[in-house]
């Protein structure tokens, strides 16, 4: 139960951490972030949102 409860912790901490997609933050953090380790739905939110505003 303990292990459990602290899990739950630490997921939502770390999912309240990550910048919304599309905002300005999320956008320089995807620039420094290298182009091999972006996933298709990373490249198509980051053309949306930051290249074609």
């Amino acid at each position: 139960m303990k292990y459990l409860l602290t899990s739950l912790i630490a997921i939502t901490l770390l999912a309240a951490c990550a910048p919304e997609v599309g905002s300005k933050q999320w956008c320089t953090n995807m620039q420094e972030k290298p182009k091999g380790d972006w996933t298709l739905n990373e490249a198509t939110d980051y053309a949306k949102h930051c290249l074609l505003k």
